[in-house]
């Protein structure tokens, strides 16, 4: 493998670690560890908080390689960690996907502190979903605790993890869209003011949002008074009181308007069993490594290529759909489906310093194969977006298309017409064809049995 300082590109997700940093080097994703950290380093390695959270999947696992660091000088190690099929962010999970990171994070920090270290930092994206299960990937994440120091990190993760999940559950769920604006967290006043009163009447709500808050307010542009002690009995209670707080906010999906859509299709039983044996032949047929399913509610065709060991990504935009969802590959332990929110016509973009530090969703692409079942006549007939435009996206998102056009006839498209004009004389199965001509090459379509909806397999150009 080439050691040129030429080929190795840095990640913009790690630059302000003064730790260490990630990068990319012929294709392979590595981590140089700098020399400042190398006594916490060698304590995470020595003490076996790197083995046992390994071993119980709470740790990206790494192996160490013997490469010339991209910056010698102040290198102590390079290493080499496990590659995560996809980064998702805080704002693209689910109510539930939020908590569980929430509640991993804390029992990191509690297995940490029994091998006499802490967690450093406690952002929300330093935790990803692998194997369906969340998982910290900053090995760098840790130091040698500070006896009777208090945790570093408590603000970080009242304002990544707390803030959020209080405003899901107390105000309305949509507003852990608040993460893509403060990237490193909902400030605490800001959540307090939001807050319902009777909030304050909730323990752990009035001690780690209102009163931090406050305090907050109180040292702004101030001296912060010198830290007190804080002993391990009263860290241990703090992880406590944090998880307590945690693990009683509740939010359960409702009002939704695709929820329980495959209750209300316009499907007869053969019609429906005839699309998903059509998306099960196409999966066959292309073998694809790994699958996006846009617009894929509650998940059902999603699992005919997740149930195949396909890692499969299943975007909606309905908070309601991605919460069943999750909860449903949790329940059955689920390894290869990941669902994540995604409005297609603001999806997730490059934000942070230089517009680098967090990847829009197509940089996170593309997919081998994209699903898009249902989805187009959303796009053009409720969103106005031209057939054309449609296809130049799903052309960038995935090189083959398993896509179903729905025509104007269908009830469901009546339904979207009925307030507004139809404004869309192209909005036809020979528009839709010609429109995506220029982009893919039909290889098979089939008009699904007792409707007028037609499938397609389409491979881009």
């Amino acid at each position: 493998m080439s050691s040129t300082i030429d080929a190795i590109r840095p990640s913009g997700a790690s630059f302000r670690d003064p730790s260490g940093f990630l990068y990319y080097q012929d294709g392979a994703l590595y981590r140089q560890v700098n020399r400042a950290y190398q006594p916490n380093y060698d304590h995470l390695m020595a003490s076996g908080l790197y083995e046992k959270l390994a071993e119980r999947g709470l740790l990206i696992p790494h192996r160490e390689v013997s490469q010339t660091a991209p910056l010698p000088q102040i290198a102590y190690r390079v290493i080499q960690p496990d590659r995560i099929p996809f980064i998702s962010y805080p704002y693209e999970w689910s109510f539930s996907q939020l908590k569980d990171a929430a509640l991993t994070t804390l029992e990191i920090q509690r297995i940490a502190l029994e091998h006499g270290m802490s967690l450093k930092d406690s952002s929300a994206y330093n935790i990803q979903f692998v194997h369906g299960r969340p998982m910290l990937i900053d090995t760098l994440s840790f130091e040698v605790y500070p006896e009777g120091q208090p945790w570093i990190a408590y603000r970080q993760f009242c304002q990544h993890f707390l803030a959020p999940l209080s405003l899901m559950a107390y105000c309305d769920v949509r507003l852990s869209q608040l993460l893509r604006i403060y990237i490193d967290g909902i400030p605490l006043d800001l959540s307090s003011k939001l807050l319902p009163a009777t909030t304050r009447f909730k323990l752990p709500l009035l001690f780690h949002v209102h009163l931090h808050a406050a305090s907050q307010r109180r040292y702004a542009n101030k001296a912060l008074p010198r830290r007190g002690q804080m002993s391990k009995i009263a860290l241990l209670g703090l992880i406590d009181n944090l998880k307590a707080g945690v693990d009683a906010l509740r939010w359960t999906p409702q009002g939704s308007e695709w929820g329980d859509y495959y209750d209300k299709h316009n499907y007869s039983a053969a019609g429906l069993e005839h699309k998903a044996r059509f998306v099960a032949s196409a999966i066959d047929q292309i073998n694809p490594m790994n699958v996006w399913d846009l617009g894929a509610n509650t998940g059902r065709f999603s699992r005919i290529a997740s149930q195949r060991s396909i890692f499969t990504l299943a975007f909606d935009n309905d908070p309601a759909a991605v919460e069943m969802n999750y909860q449903q590959c949790r329940t059955e332990k689920e390894k290869h489906l990941l669902p994540l929110l995604a409005d297609l016509t603001n999806p997730s973009p490059s934000i942070g310093w230089h517009n680098q530090e967090r990847m829009s969703l197509l940089e996170r692409g593309p997919a081998d194969a994209i699903l898009a079942l249902a989805l187009v006549h959303h796009l053009a007939i409720s969103n106005n977006v031209p057939l054309p435009r449609i296809a130049e996206f799903l052309h960038q998102a995935g090189k083959w298309l398993i896509i179903e056009f729905i025509p104007k006839s269908d009830s469901q498209v009546q339904k979207l017409l009925a307030a507004r004009q139809d404004i869309f004389p192209d909005y036809d199965l020979d528009g839709f064809q010609s429109a995506f001509s220029s982009r893919f090459t039909v290889l098979r379509s089939e008009q699904i049995q007792d409707s007028q909806r037609v499938l397609f397999l389409m491979k881009g150009k």
